[in-house]
């Protein structure tokens, strides 16, 4: 009986150490009217509004027919994700996602100084001149977007026909078997719906919307402030804590989906707009990357800042997305998005094993439905899955994905929540589940072949890869040298070339600065960043290849380098969601899977893990801060106004234990969002300078800013208030967030249970991977933190922490990345002279 409690007392304490601890609180169910209709006043037709989808589809010009296609796709297609990210995501990972703070209407005008979203030319502001719209009223407190006349008809009604349904495809790829050719899944799969007013992010109807049941929340259709509001004022009820966007009785107005294009539209750096609230569509570019987006705030918009959601994910800098935070593999690992430039020069790697589906005509006799399947009624269209050599690209930044462009474009919907539960939710690790025999305590594999037959969303943008790759392919991903965006500031004014840049270079870094940082570069950096096979003092880094008009030099090897050659750090390199038995597995090459371990890191690495991609200095004049996760550089704060404030001090002393952060007295100074052309390169030049001086550069550590108390137990009403029946664990402002997001809870909880109850087993266990010696003291430490947990559960965190600070080795078992300074590391060009980093600078800026 002692040993049942004592589990179930070890299990619960452990749980609290979690960075996904929620509680789902008993909610009385609202009134719901059985006839919902939709009060809407007559709207001004759009054919006599300047607010239409006409110029999106100027940026056809030029494109084929394929890449049109693929851009619409890009920039609209959600592959119905639209439920993921309005249910799935919040009841299975328990986190909220306030949509209405993200994308109300009335805060058009900062959207992107809070959030970094791009506002849809195409929409409009309720109310204001030759907006369709006059009221909020109509438009459910956002904007009103192109198709809204037909949308908003349907809120609260089903029958909704996606305009996705009326998508123009291109002509088939001529090489696909006929039955590909002319079987393609319905575009409607394709789910464009509406935009929102911030690019990327689509709204679709909720029939389930009541409006009666809304207004008497919210007081108006116009607003969702109720929907926010807390369930209870009284802060000693557990529902204090909790908005009414947890209420399943509430239903929104609408769903919202992402498309791709949500992380990856951005400004045009060589054409900016004057006004970041009013951008043209000239001004926007569908494919070089977001660095001011904050999709880890956008994810947890719902959470207050104080609960450990937002404090563990919320610590991503802008223009950074964690790619496995939805599909688990607890290390904190946020990385730049990519961005996707000159892709028609990128290097691919040959002789790849590559393991996946491709197209097919017919199936072998006596094929299984695992190694060939055709699609029913749809003769000719099957897939067969075999084992190749190919060429192909390493996407993410340590090039787990590479089996190929298209397989790696597939996969980015997967991430975005395509076919979540049809294809892949179940695959993921539950972090409250603590049986390690029990489905979902760990990661699992999930099968594309599953998924295309299980989901049309799949096969609807499966049979149009080939489209967003030649979108990939187009002028859209044509670098933006700062050459030709000097050139459009003086447009009015005069002409301006590359000798006037390399003058005002000069003027600026030296003279012969250029040339000199010519020959500093080919010496010091092309090894890494140069994807020509000549010798690199013989490179014209500048020159374009005759068949593409692109620069010839993709300034990238693309090649892999253990991440402790490079130094910095290293927990985005220990990503392990593609690594075999894990989700991503079908992903990944099985040249990922053998390479060798990087001895030099303390951590467990290998079957894929421990790499960083010498990526290209394309246009590096405009993607300041650097390195993989923008630690290297000043920091970006975006606007400072109460709740959207979201910048953080990560600023550390370095010199003391437990890296305590600097005071903001004592920090530098954050520097505001500056998407024009001088803003960007003065960002450049300050990041630079960062880069090559890195015993200068101030440490940065992400900081829990406020202490995160956790209720481990039930509540109870006992007639006049609530009670916990159990404890709480407080985790203290200050922890390092990844140290809290990187605990390995449920190795922790079955090694402390083993230390009571088969000491010998796990000194045997801890044998094989630490040495005799080491295994002694670990288990001599785990069963005195087991019995100090147990005497106090509230003391769970200060337990862990001394037994840390007596056994450090401790932290190597059980954290999956144990480095705290982000902006630590490439130390490469250090030792070069002033003069010589200033050289390289200005040249770097020519590319």
């Amino acid at each position: 009986m002692k040993t049942s409690i004592w589990l179930a007392t070890m299990a619960v304490a452990a749980i609290a150490a979690l960075a996904w601890f929620t509680k789902q609180p008993e909610i009385a169910q609202a009134e719901i009217a059985t006839q919902p209709s939709v009060a809407q006043a007559q709207m001004t037709s759009q054919q006599n509004s300047a607010y239409t989808d006409n110029e999106f589809h100027s940026g056809e010009v030029g494109l084929s027919p394929s890449a049109r296609a693929g851009r619409e796709i890009w920039f609209k297609a959600t592959a119905g994700n639209e439920r993921f990210h309005t249910y799935t995501f919040q009841q299975r990972v328990g986190v909220l996602i306030d949509w209405f703070r993200v994308l109300r209407g009335d805060q058009r005008e900062q959207r992107f100084q809070t959030w970094g979203l791009i506002n849809d030319p195409g929409c409009c502001t309720p109310g204001s001149p030759n907006c369709p719209a006059k009221s909020r009223e109509e438009t459910y407190g956002f904007d009103w977007c192109p198709g809204d006349e037909t949308l908003l008809k349907f809120v609260g009604k089903s029958g909704y026909r996606d305009p996705a349904c009326d998508f123009k495809d291109a002509p088939a790829e001529s090489a696909d078997p006929k039955g590909h050719q002319d079987g393609r899944e319905d575009a409607c799969n394709l789910a464009f719906g509406t935009s929102t007013g911030a690019l990327g992010f689509r709204k679709f109807p909720n029939p389930k919307f009541d409006p009666v049941a809304w207004k008497k929340l919210n007081g108006s259709l116009g607003t969702w402030e109720g929907y926010d509001r807390k369930i209870s004022s009284d802060p000693k009820r557990n529902d204090a804590k909790l908005s009414r966007l947890s209420d399943g009785s509430i239903e929104p107005p609408f769903r919202i989906g992402m498309a791709c294009g949500a992380c990856h539209i951005a400004f045009n750096p060589a054409k900016p707009p004057t006004d970041s609230a009013h951008p043209k569509w000239e001004n926007i570019t569908g494919l070089v990357g977001n660095q001011y987006i904050r999709i880890s705030e956008i994810i947890v918009s719902g959470m207050p800042s104080d609960t450990l959601e937002w404090q563990v994910f919320a610590h991503a800098r802008p223009g950074t997305s964690d790619t496995s935070a939805i599909p688990t593999d607890q290390i904190n690992n946020a990385g730049t998005i990519n961005a996707l430039i000159n892709i028609a020069q990128r290097p691919v790697h040959d002789n790849t094993q590559v393991l996946r589906w491709r197209k097919a005509e017919v199936c072998p006799s006596g094929a299984k439905e695992h190694e060939c399947w055709c699609e029913p009624n749809k003769p000719g269209k099957c897939w067969q899955r075999s084992l190749k050599t190919e060429a192909v690209h390493h996407i993410l930044k340590g090039g787990e994905d590479s089996t190929g462009a298209l397989g790696a474009i597939q996969r980015v919907y997967f991430n975005i929540g395509s076919c979540a539960e049809k294809c892949w939710l179940n695959h993921l690790t539950d972090l409250r589940q603590l049986d390690p025999a029990a489905r979902n305590f760990g990661q699992t594999p999930f099968s594309i072949g599953q998924c295309r037959r299980e989901c049309p969303n799949f096969r609807a943008i499966e049979d149009r890869l080939q489209d967003i790759l030649a979108f990939f392919l187009s002028p859209e991903s044509a670098a933006a040298d700062l050459q030709a965006a000097r050139a459009n500031m003086h447009a009015s004014k005069v002409a301006y070339g590359k000798d006037d840049l390399t003058a005002d270079l000069e003027q600026e870094f030296g003279k012969g600065a250029v040339s000199r940082g010519r020959t500093v570069f080919a010496a010091n950096c092309a090894r890494c960043h140069s994807s020509s096979k000549a010798p690199a003092e013989t490179v014209d880094f500048h020159a374009l290849d005759p068949k593409t008009g692109l620069r010839a030099d993709w300034l990238g090897s693309d090649a892999l380098a253990p991440v402790s050659e490079i130094g910095t750090d290293r927990c985005r390199a220990l990503h392990s969601n593609h690594m075999q038995g894990h989700v991503w597995e079908e992903f990944a090459s099985e040249n990922y899977y053998a390479r060798p371990a990087d001895p030099n890191i303390p951590e467990q690495n290998g079957g894929g893990r421990g790499y960083y991609r010498n990526i290209s200095l394309l246009n590096v004049w405009a993607h300041a801060p650097f390195l993989h996760n923008n630690s290297v550089g000043p920091e970006l704060c975006g606007i400072s106004t109460g709740s959207y404030d979201f910048y953080r001090n990560s600023y550390v002393d370095a010199s003391k234990p437990g890296y305590p952060m600097l005071s903001h007295d004592k920090s530098p100074v954050c520097w505001k969002y500056d998407p024009s052309v001088d803003g960007r390169f003065k960002l450049y030049v300050a990041s630079m300078n960062d880069l090559l001086n890195p015993s200068q550069r101030a440490p940065k550590a992400t900081k829990l800013d406020r202490d995160i108390v956790l209720d481990v137990g039930p509540r109870v009403w006992d007639g006049s208030e609530e009670k916990l029946i159990g404890f709480s664990v407080r985790i203290p402002a200050g922890s390092t967030a990844g140290k809290v997001g990187n605990f390995q809870h449920k190795a922790f909880i079955a090694d402390l249970i083993a230390a009571k109850l088969h000491p010998q087993q796990l000194e045997k266990n801890y044998t094989t991977q630490f040495g005799a010696a080491n295994a002694h003291q670990l288990v001599l430490a785990m069963q005195d933190t087991a019995n100090a947990i147990v005497q106090d559960p509230g003391k769970l965190v200060d337990a862990i922490k001394s037994a840390r600070a007596r056994l450090p080795l401790l932290g190597e078992v059980y954290s999956s990345c144990n480095a705290e300074i982000e902006n630590d590391g490439h130390r490469f060009g250090e030792d070069l002279s002033p003069s010589d980093k200033k050289a390289l600078i200005a040249f770097l800026a020519t590319l």
